[in-house]
């Protein structure tokens, strides 16, 4: 769990975001990939069907966005990939945010 606390908590920390790049990286070099701020995805929100779907694309169109990865103010057990939830594209708060990416 030391590891764990490393990439994802910070027990000093009680509320809000914390500067990018404090933790240490993921296994692909990769910061603050949960727990920080739910990350904003493209695609529109639906409920996943039963049978299993490799790399679901979601409908065209929607009322509500997916976000993912948990958040400052998340349980634990709610930071990672994997989690997925759904907001309203125009919702502001301090626990979404985006990811920016660099392609050399």
């Amino acid at each position: 769990t030391e590891k764990y606390d490393s990439l994802i908590l910070n027990k000093t920390q009680k509320t809000g975001t914390h500067p990018v790049r404090l933790k240490q990286p993921n296994i692909w070099g990769l910061y603050d990939m949960h727990g920080n701020v739910y990350e904003w995805c493209e695609d529109w929100y639906e409920n996943y069907q039963a049978e299993p779907v490799s790399n679901p694309i979601g409908p065209v169109s929607g009322l509500y966005k997916v976000i993912r990865g948990g958040c400052w103010n998340s349980y634990a057990n709610n930071c990672w990939s994997t989690s997925r939830y759904y907001s309203l594209p125009d919702y502001k708060y301090s626990n979404i945010g985006f990811r920016l990416v660099r392609i050399n």
